[in-house]
């Protein structure tokens, strides 16, 4: 199959998982909504285009591999909206709309906002797209993200990536194949076995588990609702994911 190659490097990266209250959570590995989300971005897609990111979500296949682990913060954020200045608080968009504050009790007081992320971590993604022959085609979201129509970002709008997300083109029995034959990101010194890395990647419930010859060691499987419906805005939906150490082949360690 031909895939995209992107690496992700950045110094605060934001995995999104379910929000908690005031808590932002975060997960190992992104998720398919924000995969869906940052391509979109790339490829120019407006908020109000639901039915473009929902068929580009429906054909999205990734799988992750995690370079470097990085280290787990959380940033306390505080905002009291009582304050005068306050009252005709307003931002701009990426939908390029003037947003204001409604009414409602989330309209006055202080806001306490604790949100997660990963410091100095590096992860290498393989994608691809079923159907392959319709459009955005996989060498157009190659274009989009070398020369993209919107800023960047990988989670959240501060976490900016550190270097150009676009690694290459490749062609490959399948994702993890790609990523088990590429070269590692550059890692700090760690004391554990580099010969495997951590992973995640897309199967059907009823998937066999691996022969010992595959790049993929022992494994395990659950499903995620990680899947975004564009128009009401909410997730859900259910797929499938498997996650373990994927082996590096030796050529592409050194």
């Amino acid at each position: 199959m031909n895939i995209l190659l992107l690496r992700f490097d950045a110094p605060l990266m934001s995995f999104g998982a379910p929000i908690v209250d005031n808590r932002g959570e975060i997960q190992p590995y992104p998720a398919l909504s924000m995969m869906t989300g940052l391509l979109g971005n790339a490829l120019g897609f407006d908020h109000a285009e639901t039915e473009a990111l929902e068929r580009l979500q429906h054909r999205l296949l990734y799988a992750v591999r995690q370079d470097r682990a990085g280290e787990k913060i959380q940033d306390y954020q505080t905002v009291d909206l009582s304050k005068p200045y306050m009252d005709d608080a307003r931002a701009w968009t990426t939908r390029g709309e003037l947003e204001t504050r409604k009414g409602g009790s989330a309209s006055s007081g202080t806001h306490i906002r604790q949100r997660d992320y990963w410091a100095d971590a590096a992860y290498t993604v393989a994608l691809t797209l079923n159907p392959a022959g319709q459009t955005p085609t996989l060498d157009d979201i190659a274009g989009a993200v070398r020369k993209p129509e919107r800023p960047l970002f990988i989670g959240r709008k501060p976490c900016l990536p550190a270097s150009f997300l676009f690694l290459k083109q490749t062609e490959a029995p399948r994702l993890v194949d790609a990523l088990s034959n590429l070269d590692k990101a550059p890692l700090a010194p760690e004391p554990d076995d580099r010969s495997s890395l951590r992973a995640w990647w897309p199967i059907h419930p009823d998937d066999d588990k691996p022969a010992e010859s595959d790049p993929i060691q022992e494994n395990m499987r659950k499903p995620v609702t990680d899947q975004r419906d564009w128009e009401n805005q909410i997730h859900t939906g259910q797929r499938w994911i498997a996650y373990g150490p994927l082996s590096i082949s030796e050529s592409s360690t050194s």
